[in-house]
């Protein structure tokens, strides 16, 4: 089959290549045929290195297509069934998954240090799947968690989407902050999670939402997808004082994963606001806060990962917000790409000209 392969860490350029073969199909296990994946700042941050990946490696974790094998002992998934994937599938049996906390499986993790394809030829290469997924490929062999049915009506690319940056993004405001309506709030890096964020606080009924962004077309699509104010971040200190009286907001979503914008994002936030870090950075990036300011400012500091919450349950909750006409989910969608042209979208990413681009496989 095809797929897109990046060889060596630090590359900017993929390879679409023949000749890939989604391995690892047996018990437990499903084959998809994937239609529409999103391409994610996530896929670049594991390009650059910023996120750690073994290479050779398939990019690609927000996908979406249909079942064409089920192995033994599968259950609730048959041959032809539209599903999402999930990259991070939770076990059930954790700890974590006993609390109630299943987005903090490390089942997921575990998975993505096995190969998830092999390149044929004359000496066959082991190949991983970004995420233990690896959706940039026209198809894989995941864990039956991580496909996960939808409804008829959701298109692939939708459901694809859903699969991480609209799930992540939502449910930073509606589950981990939990935006209170009437709130001010400030979100800081306006991609696709960004708009995400900022289309839950709207959700959530926040009466200002100021996005802030140093490209012009994420600001302008900013104020389309519910954000009162948009700004360079030149212009968020002018914001923070014309709206708050300089208070700052009450609270404020860093959604760039850098230790810079996080420290912006802390001290726009408020004494005794919330800042929920959404970005994903690098592990030798360090924010820095001193211990005065920790106690003094009571400012509550926090992490969001894929949403903060149930995955499932945020599945069914964006579904149904995208149903009820309460966020806008193909607007999102600003670049089409068929595979081979993915080097071309991952350029418009890197310039922050595309919110998300859908590559249809």
């Amino acid at each position: 089959m095809r797929a897109a392969v990046q060889q060596e860490i630090g590359q900017d350029k993929l390879e679409v290549v023949d000749g890939i073969e989604a391995v690892g199909f047996g018990p437990g296990k499903v084959r998809l045929r994937i239609r529409a994946t999103g391409l994610c700042h996530s896929d670049v941050s594991a390009m650059n290195g910023v996120l750690p990946q073994p290479a050779p490696f398939v990019p690609g974790h927000e996908g979406a297509g249909e079942v064409i094998d089920v192995g033994d002992g599968v259950t609730g998934l048959s041959q032809g069934d539209r599903v999402l994937v999930c990259w991070l599938p939770s076990c059930g049996s954790c700890p974590s998954c006993r609390r109630g906390q299943g987005h903090l499986c490390l089942t997921g993790f575990l998975n993505a240090g096995t190969p998830n394809f092999k390149r044929a030829g004359g000496s066959p290469e082991d190949v991983f799947g970004f995420a233990g997924t690896g959706t940039f490929a026209e198809e894989v062999v995941v864990g039956a968690g991580c496909a996960v049915p939808i409804p008829d009506d959701v298109p692939y690319d939708i459901a694809a989407l859903i699969g991480c940056g609209v799930t992540t993004g939502l449910g930073a405001a509606l589950n981990t902050a939990r935006v209170e309506a009437g709130s001010s709030v400030a979100v800081i890096g306006c991609g696709g999670v960004g708009i995400s964020t900022i289309q839950g606080a709207r959700a959530a009924g926040a009466a200002q939402i100021v996005a802030v962004d140093p490209v012009v077309s994420r600001r302008e699509a900013a104020l389309r997808f519910g954000a009162t104010e948009a700004v360079a971040p030149e212009e968020l200190a002018d914001a923070k004082a014309r709206i708050t009286g300089d208070e700052g907001f009450d609270y404020v979503f860093e959604v760039v994963g850098k230790s810079a914008t996080a420290r912006t994002a802390y001290e726009t936030t408020r004494r005794g606001g919330t800042l929920c870090v959404v970005g994903a950075g690098a592990m030798d990036d360090h924010l820095q806060v001193n211990m005065f300011e920790l106690f003094f400012d009571e400012k509550r500091m926090l992490p969001s990962m894929y949403g903060g919450g149930d995955v499932l349950r945020s599945y069914e909750r964006a579904i149904a917000l995208w149903r009820a006409g309460r966020i806008d989910l193909q607007g999102l969608i600003t670049h089409r790409v068929r595979l081979a042209d993915i080097n071309d979208a991952l350029d418009q990413m890197r310039t922050g000209e595309a919110l998300r681009t859908c590559i249809e496989i």
